[in-house]
């Protein structure tokens, strides 16, 4: 059979392998976070894993917020000012991790998520995971069902699809997003990034966004990265689709092809420059304050979100 998953049992949480035998390519996903902790392809220069990964899950667990390497944004992505918000006439302060005096990065980055399925035969591998968020933090005390099912494609293709859906009795406030480092070698400086988008949002001293948008051009043709230093949110062309970001050097190109869910680029490079964090959000950061992007989920609706990451 071309396609194959295998199941790690021997570390804290599953290590789950998704692979296509023809080609070589893998990805590798780990039930702590729902998170994509590699992805392989063989080259003529060696097999390259283009996340920044880590090196195991007591590794992802002792340092997921050291940056949050491909974490899980969700109920909210990115900032939120103080950690507070109102929502139906009721204030709110979530008690998960800040950074400085904001709250950061939502709450699902650091749970485990049960394996509910997994499938491979000639077309493709796919493991599907779930989570029952019960409402703990104080800040979002509103329960809701997460499941997140990543695929493995003929093509060097893997997509991440995130259904929510919730049995509230009234809508709750929600933002879905990722948190990936790619990596194509020792710099990013010797790479380019052109995606669909002429707009960055604008934001404060803080990284919060202001309301306004900015013209920004730079990389709607492509753009060498050498010597950029970014930490901004951009809003992608609807008019374009679909809406992809290219990524890439001499020798390999990372695709990366959102759907329409995902209106929203946030671009984030590390101070080591050996990476780059291209997060697909369906949401500005701060939204639950601000409303750009903000989704009222309704009771017993089911929202879908789909990210598509293929190499060549």
């Amino acid at each position: 059979m071309r396609f194959e998953v295998t199941v790690n049992t021997q570390e804290a949480y599953p290590v789950i392998s998704l692979k296509d035998s023809h080609s070589g390519c893998q990805a590798e996903v780990y039930a702590f976070g729902g998170l994509l902790n590699a992805f392989r392809l063989p080259t003529p220069k060696g097999v390259i894993n283009v996340i920044e990964g880590f090196s195991s899950v007591a590794d992802a667990q002792q340092n997921i917020t050291r940056g949050f390497r491909s974490a899980k944004l969700s109920p909210f992505a990115c900032r939120l000012t103080k950690g507070s918000y109102r929502f139906q006439d009721k204030a709110y302060k979530v008690e998960s991790h800040y950074m400085g005096e904001h709250a950061i990065h939502g709450l699902l980055y650091n749970i485990a998520f049960d394996i509910t399925g997994s499938s491979a035969d000639e077309t493709c591998a796919q493991v599907t995971l779930h989570h029952h968020y019960t409402g703990t933090d104080a800040g979002y005390p509103f329960p809701y069902e997460v499941t997140i099912t990543w695929k493995l494609q003929a093509g060097n293709h893997l997509s991440v699809t995130t259904t929510v859906q919730h049995n509230n009795t009234t809508p709750i406030p929600f933002i879905d997003g990722w948190h990936p480092y790619f990596t194509l070698g020792p710099t990013i400086d010797a790479c380019t990034l052109q995606f669909n988008s002429g707009l960055q949002l604008e934001f404060s001293a803080d990284l919060l966004p202001t309301g306004n948008a900015l013209p920004d051009k730079r990389f709607v043709n492509g753009a060498s990265l050498k010597g950029v230093a970014l930490d901004n949110s951009f809003l992608l062309d609807p008019q374009k689709e679909p809406s992809r970001c290219v990524f890439s050097n001499d020798h390999l190109q990372l695709t990366i092809e959102p759907d329409a869910s995902y209106p929203y680029l946030q671009i984030y490079t590390p101070p080591s420059r050996k990476s780059i964090a291209i997060e697909n959000l369906t949401g500005a950061p701060d939204a639950f304050n601000n409303g750009i992007g903000l989704i009222l989920l309704q009771p017993l609706e089911k929202r879908s979100f789909t990210t598509n990451y293929t190499l060549s």
